[in-house]
C-alpha cells in the first residue's frame, strides 16, 4: 500500500475522440444506430468527453491516446486539448498529422506504436497481424475500429 504523498503511475488508453468531428455523429452501426447520437451537436460531444476524461485522469496521469484526435480547426483543437489532464503521448492515428504544432504542443512524445514489455502488450492505432507481434507482445491494444463487422 502506497504512503501518503506516494505517487502511484497510472496509465491510461484512449482512442478514436474525433474532437470536433460533426459528420461523426451521423455515422451508424450496421442496424441504423448512431454511433454518437445521444449528443445535441459537436460541442456537447466535446464538452461531455472533456468532462469525462478529467473526472477520471488526474494531471500526473500518463494518457497514451491511440490516434485520431481530432477534426477540424487547429485553434478548437488547441483549446480542447489545453483543457484535458494528465501526460499525454500520442500513437499516429490514419487522420492525424504528427507535425501539426497542435500535437506537438499537447502530447509530451509522438510515435508510431508504443511496446509495454512489462505487460506483454503493444499499442497500435490499427490492429496488427499476431505474426507482426514483437517477441514478448501477447496483446495488441489499439484503436480505429469503430464497430464489429
Amino acid at each position: 500500500m502506497p504512503f501518503v504523498g506516494d505517487v502511484v503511475d497510472r496509465i491510461f488508453v484512449v482512442s478514436d475522440t474525433h474532437f470536433g468531428h460533426v459528420n461523426i455523429l451521423r455515422f451508424q452501426d450496421s442496424v441504423g444506430k448512431a454511433f454518437r447520437g445521444h449528443f445535441k451537436d459537436v460541442t456537447d460531444m466535446n464538452e461531455t468527453m472533456i468532462r469525462n476524461w478529467n473526472s477520471v485522469v488526474m494531471p500526473q496521469d500518463k494518457v497514451y491516446h491511440l490516434g485520431d484526435v481530432f477534426f477540424g480547426s487547429k485553434e478548437n483543437a488547441d483549446s480542447i486539448l489545453s483543457r484535458l489532464n494528465g501526460k499525454k503521448r500520442l500513437i499516429l492515428g490514419n487522420h492525424d498529422d504528427g507535425k501539426s504544432p497542435v500535437l506537438q504542443k499537447h502530447f509530451q512524445k509522438i510515435m508510431m506504436w508504443r511496446i509495454f514489455k512489462e505487460f506483454s502488450s503493444v499499442l497500435s492505432h490499427v490492429p496488427l497481424h499476431e505474426t507482426t507481434l514483437r517477441e514478448g507482445s501477447q496483446f495488441n491494444v489499439h484503436g480505429h475500429i469503430h464497430q464489429n463487422a
